[in-house]
């Protein structure tokens, strides 16, 4: 087979978007989700717990935690959360319930979240959370049996 330029140019353009949909099996998913080194979205994790609602984190009052930069709205939230982290971070590192329920890791938005037996739970959507609440019970059994191997 004769290699022309027509196959260097359909390869050239092929390539990027070959490398955009292909699995990254060297890089597995980082523990807990963060964009940017910051963890859920820059929330204050104890004000789930505190205010019931997602508050914003103040980005001079951090703590570091599992490779990721946590954002709290005050002192006395994040020493809170240093004291016992385990208590107030999301669980699944902070990636979709529903989405580990299933077999996968899904990033989350802070609007979209449930606490069920004092532990906190994210979802993708506001619409994947009611779908998740459908059976809470039946996706943390089934996302604690698919917890850590969805990270690859």
């Amino acid at each position: 087979m004769t290699i022309t330029r027509r196959h260097l140019l359909t390869a050239a353009i092929a390539a990027p978007a070959f490398a955009a949909f292909a699995p990254r099996a060297m890089a597995a998913t980082p523990e807990v989700y963060a964009e940017n080194g910051i963890a859920v979205d820059g929330s204050d994790v104890v004000g789930y717990f505190t205010q019931g609602a997602p508050v914003a984190g103040n980005p001079e009052i951090t703590f570091d935690y599992m490779g990721a930069t946590w954002l709290f709205a005050s002192t006395e939230n994040r020493d809170a959360f240093a004291a016992d982290p385990a208590r107030y971070a999301p669980q699944y590192g902070g990636y979709c319930a529903y989405a580990v329920s299933q077999g996968y890791t899904a990033p989350t938005v802070p609007e979209a979240w449930s606490i069920v037996d004092d532990k906190l739970y994210l979802n993708f959507s506001t619409s994947v959370r009611r779908r998740w609440e459908r059976d809470i019970p039946g996706h943390i059994a089934s996302a604690n049996a698919n917890w850590p191997s969805v990270l690859g």
